[in-house]
Formats: structure tokens, sequence, C-alpha cells
């Protein structure tokens, strides 16, 4: 597959780097170079800000909302137009399996018809009358110049899961996606170039976190930044946006309980287990990467995720079999190979499938168990973000409530059981924005999506992301000649 090179996309051209930068993009399954990306910095960050700025003040502010919203349509239909070309170049570029990523992009185009029927239907203020004497009402209006910082897993749906209610709710963006996934962002672009959306209303900079990142949570005319990824970034940005009052969104790492007792449909919760670590090649922040099995059933669970481990198919992710690809790049492998061996130094007992020969060349990692694991081991409390699972056992139900909520993160939880009030009881005692029960992690747009402690902060989703993409303004209104003192009057 052959793919040109990246330039950025500000005030409606595609343009390079004003100091000319480059940088190289890899294939995850070959590790050869796939393009070149334009490196924007601070001057290409100010000028799309500028851009947005304009706009935002300009045709895009100024216009009705029925109009802004058959632009998002619009936008939704080129997708689903493209998904047989989009699907491909994401998992070119990230080595996701292409069964997956079919279904990502059609989810996709979702995102932006979802926003606009919520726009439509739900972005309403209310009114509240006070003795007949006056009437208080509020308004929805947008921010501003909205900055986006997207990650590398998943790019193409989570750019559209934020940029959908961004546009929809008449914000103006500029977008700077993860530099080790780029190619889908520069096709979403494109999609919205075609789109005809006023110059300036979207825009996109590439380049790294430390220089274009940087410079977007800094720049004063950017009110608000939604940013995935992980916990020590999304500090340093709520840190470096506190300068210029900056809303911030953070949706942040995970370390995820499953929690399965002896009662549990035996083969479900196999599914949803070995599903929600390995699928995606385990690079998903709301993977459940703790398993905690009770101890009737440790081993026969334990031996059944042996046998699924080494039947899942490892390959090209460009093959319809595949099920699990290479991971995104060569450095974020070394560093998930770095934990397996950590968890050997920790005392645990790992067991992986096994990688054929000619995929030598990729980012490959095997499936992998962690056996042996105690919940205060580091492969136990940080987040690896790959395919890898650490299990434990349990015995009692506050024994496992404690195990699960002992850990920094509180982005996600599963619980499995027949007992119905126990199922409740569990899944309200976890620290984490969202649990499943008896399901795998199955999305609603509806619903707000988001964790608690060190897994982010706010929530987006379903009508909870006007709360951050718009500003609630209050009318007070009076209906009569009410009182008003009157100082110094003689």
């Amino acid at each position: 597959m052959e793919v040109k090179d990246i330039q950025l996309y500000i005030n409606g051209k595609f343009v390079d780097a004003v100091s000319g930068k480059k940088f190289d993009n890899f294939n995850p399954y070959t590790n050869e170079r796939i393009n070149r990306v334009a490196e924007g910095d601070s001057a290409d960050i100010d000028a799309a800000v500028k851009a947005a700025h304009a706009a935002f003040n300009g045709p895009w502010g100024k216009m009705k909302v029925s109009e802004r919203l058959r632009y998002i349509h619009k936008i939704a239909d080129l997708i689903d137009e493209h998904i047989d070309e989009i699907a491909p170049l994401e998992s070119l570029d990230t080595g996701l399996p292409i069964s997956q990523t079919k279904n990502m992009v059609a989810r996709s185009a979702q995102n932006f018809r979802f926003y606009a029927e919520m726009v439509s239907s739900r972005l309403a203020g209310e009114a509240y009358q006070v003795d007949g004497d006056f009437l208080n009402y509020t308004i929805r209006k947008p921010v501003g110049v909205a900055g986006l910082i997207t990650p590398w897993n998943a790019p193409f749906m989570l750019e559209t899961w934020k940029l959908a209610p961004a546009l929809a709710t008449g914000n103006t963006v500029v977008m700077k996606p993860g530099e080790l996934s780029p190619i889908t962002a520069n096709r979403l672009a494109e999609i919205i170039d075609q789109a005809e959306l006023p110059e300036g209303v979207f825009n996109v900079v590439h380049g790294f976190g430390e220089t274009a990142g940087a410079s977007l949570v800094a720049h004063p005319d950017v009110r608000l930044i939604s940013f995935t990824g992980e916990t020590v970034t999304g500090v340093e940005i709520t840190k470096n946006g506190a300068d210029t009052l900056k809303r911030v969104s953070m949706e942040l790492g995970g370390k995820s309980p499953i929690i399965i007792f002896d009662d549990a449909d035996f083969e479900r919760a196999l599914d949803a287990c070995t599903w929600g670590i390995f699928s995606f090649n385990g690079e998903r922040c709301t993977a459940n990467s703790r398993l905690f099995l009770h101890a009737s059933i440790y081993d026969d669970f334990v031996s059944a995720l042996k046998e699924r481990v080494q039947n899942i198919v490892i390959g090209d992710p460009m093959d319809p079999t595949t099920q699990v690809g290479p991971l995104i790049h060569r450095d974020h492998y070394k560093k998930v190979k770095s934990y397996i061996d950590l968890a050997i130094q920790e005392g645990a007992e790992v067991f992986s499938g096994k990688i054929p020969e000619h995929l030598h060349k990729g980012n490959f990692v095997a499936p992998t168990l962690l056996l042996n694991v105690k919940n205060d081991m580091r492969v136990a409390q940080e987040e690896i973000f790959g395919p890898v699972l650490a299990v434990m056992k349990f015995e009692k139900e506050d024994q496992v409530i404690e195990l699960a909520n002992d850990v920094k993160y509180g982005l996600a939880g599963y619980v499995w059981t027949k007992d119905i009030q126990r199922a409740h009881r569990i899944a309200q005692a976890v620290d984490a924005g969202m649990v499943w029960i008896n399901s795998q992690n199955v999305r609603d747009l509806r619903i707000p999506f988001g964790g608690s402690k060190a897994s982010g902060i706010g929530r987006e989703g379903g009508h909870y992301a006007f709360d951050f993409y718009t500003e609630t303004q209050v009318i007070h209104v009076a209906l009569g000649n009410h009182h008003i003192p009157q100082f110094g009057k003689k």
C-alpha cells in the first residue's frame, strides 16, 4: 500500500511545517518507513489557532445551528463512503487487525450523526420563574477554540469521538494527533476538506507532545483541552494549562479489574476476559488487565486461558483472520517486553503464546499470562498497555473489593456472577468510572465515559459532553418594576 507524505492542515489548506522539518512514520509489521510527516511546532500551532479563532468569530460562529449540523452529517456520509479505504490505512499505521479497524471506522461515522442528533434534541437550557417578577433562563454557547490531543491507539475513532461534539456544539478545533499513527488523522482532514467546512474550522498540526502539544496547551486563545493518553502526560497538561485557566477533560490510563466469581457463566466470562485484554493488541485504556478469580475456579479458568492464549491467531494486521497484530512502535514493544521480564524478577510465572518465525521483523508480543502475581507487584499496579494479563485469586467478597481498589487507577471494571445482588454490590464498591456486569466492554454513546483517581478528570459522551464543550450562560429578566434600592437619592 503506497501512502503519500503528510502535511499539516491549517486554515483549509495542506501545508508544510514552517520549519520545514519532517519525521519518519514506521510500519509496526515490518519496521520499515511508511512515509514522512510534517513536524509542526509553536509557529504552526499559532497559525492554526489564529485560523480557528477567526473562524469562530466569523462564518462558523455566526452560522445557524441547522446549517452547521448539515456539515456534521456530510462528514459522517463521507466517512461511510471511505470505510473500506480508511480501515486498511489504520491497520497499516497501528498494527491493529483489519477485522477490528473496520468496526472502529464505522463507529466513527456514528459519532458525528449521534452528536448532530444530540445537539438538535438535547442542547437545551432551563427556565425558572421567581414569583411572577422574574424569569431566569440558561443557554448553551460554544466555548471557542478547542484543542484536541488524541492518542495513537484506535486513532480515527478516538479523534472523531472528540471532534464530533466539539464541532457540533459550535466550537472550532486544532487537533494534535498521536505522532505514532498520523495517517488516518490526515485522511480525516482530507474528508473534512471535501465536506467544505469554512476555512479554519478544523486544523491538524502533526508533531510531538513536547513541542506541538505543549504549544497548544499553552496558547492563550485555546479555551479547552481534551486529552486522551498517559496519566503522566495528563498531569503535565493540567499544570501547563493552569496559567491560562483552561478547562480540561482527561481520559488517562487504566489498570482495570475483571472479577469472576465461582457462579459465573464460565465460557462467557472466558470469552469476555480474553477479548477484553487481547483485542486491540492489548493497547486499550479499558483493558481488563488484572484478573481476579475465585479460588474454587482458579485452576480450571487458568487452564482454559492457557488454551485460548495458545490458539489466538497472531499475524499480519491486513489478514482478516488475525486476532493480535504488532504493537505500535519498537519503543513501546521494548517497554511491554521489559514488564514481562520484570514479572519474572518479581516472582511471577509467565505463560505466553508463540510468535510465528516469519513475523520476526514486526513488534510482536504474544498474548501473555502472568501467574502467581501479588497485587503489590509493579506488573499488577502499572499500566503495561499490551497483551499481558496479571492473574490473581481471591476467596471472599470483601477481599476482592479491597484488591480491586488497591491501585491508583479507576477507569473501568468488570464483574461476572449470576448473583444479581452481589453483582450490584461489587460494581458499586469498585472505584471506577465505568463498570460492566456480565458483559464485555460494550459502549453506548448516550452514557458518560471517563474514570476516577489517576484515570481522568471529567466525562465525555452523551449530553455529558455539553458540560465540557459549551459554556452555560444565565439570562435574568425582570418581568415588572421590582424594587431597586435607591442609594444616594434624597
